[in-house]
């Protein structure tokens, strides 16, 4: 079955940057989605990123746009996402997550396994 392994979590200024990575392992499909999701306080889980493994085109949530960017390194089947410029109000739990469908939705029920996730905190 397929297993998502998150790391990289930690503390951070604000304004500061943090690269998050997610290992895949039993994971087959060579053209699916994978995707980054969170939950910070006060709000619902929450889209923020993905890319589509059969080209690696990627798609961002527009509050993350321009600060953060994901990649993959096939060869060792990682995905990556870089966040810069971080706000304390991004503080929270941070999770990689397949997709459900062979499109990179935009929203969290469109991701059907995740992984355990890693915490982010973002000082002020």
């Amino acid at each position: 079955q397929v297993q998502l392994v998150e790391s990289g979590g930690g503390s951070v200024q604000a304004g500061g940057s943090l690269r998050l990575s997610c290992a895949v392992s039993g994971y087959s499909s060579s053209s699916k989605c994978l995707g980054w999701l969170r939950q910070v306080r006060g709000k619902e889980r929450e889209w923020v990123a993905a890319i589509w493994t059969g080209d690696g085109t990627t798609y961002y949530a527009d509050s993350v746009k321009g600060r953060f960017t994901v990649s993959q390194d096939n060869a060792d089947n990682k995905m990556y996402l870089q966040m810069n410029s971080l706000t304390p109000e991004e503080t929270g739990m941070y999770y990689c997550a397949t997709s459900r469908f062979s499109t990179c939705g935009r929203f969290v029920n469109a991701y059907g396994r995740w992984g355990q996730g890693t915490h982010v905190t973002v000082s002020s």
